[in-house]
């Protein structure tokens, strides 16, 4: 079994997982994409896996309702972010390998200085706001019984 995604004019309506045989039936076939359910960011990954297996990534990103289908370069990614109130992310771009968006400025470290932090954007500052910052824990490398 293959998923496959439904687009109308350029936009993901559904996936379904289906044989390909089953699509070749449907009224529309030219309309259903096969997405692998195993790629993300132009990596495919091993089943239920963070894991690299150097597999076949196809179509850039596994498509989800509302995703972008871009059938000049035949991926799928995910529509144009919004900033932290609600405006559209005009200055970021999106390209592969990845066919994720990126901001025109590098995002702060998830962890630093012994702080988790959580970051948002802000389309007209061009800026990265401090969302929130949480003490990372201390681990000493002992488990517990």
């Amino acid at each position: 079994m293959s998923h496959f995604a439904h687009v109308i004019n350029g936009i993901v309506e559904q996936v379904i997982v289906a044989e390909q045989d089953f699509i070749d039936t449907l009224p529309d076939p030219q309309n259903w994409v096969q997405t692998s359910y195993n790629t993300r960011e132009g990596v495919h990954y091993a089943p239920n896996s963070s894991n690299p297996d150097g597999g076949l990534a196809l179509r850039g990103n596994y498509a989800s309702r509302g995703d972008i289908y871009d059938a000049v370069n035949d991926v799928f990614y995910k529509p144009r972010p919004l900033d932290m109130n609600g405006i559209l992310c005009e200055s970021w771009s999106i390209s592969g390998p990845t066919w994720a968006w990126t901001a025109p400025i590098t995002k702060p470290p998830l962890l630093e200085n012994g702080y988790y932090n959580a970051y948002v954007w802000d389309e007209k500052a061009q800026v990265w706001h401090l969302e929130s910052s949480v003490k990372a824990p201390i681990t000493t490398g002992v488990q517990e019984a």
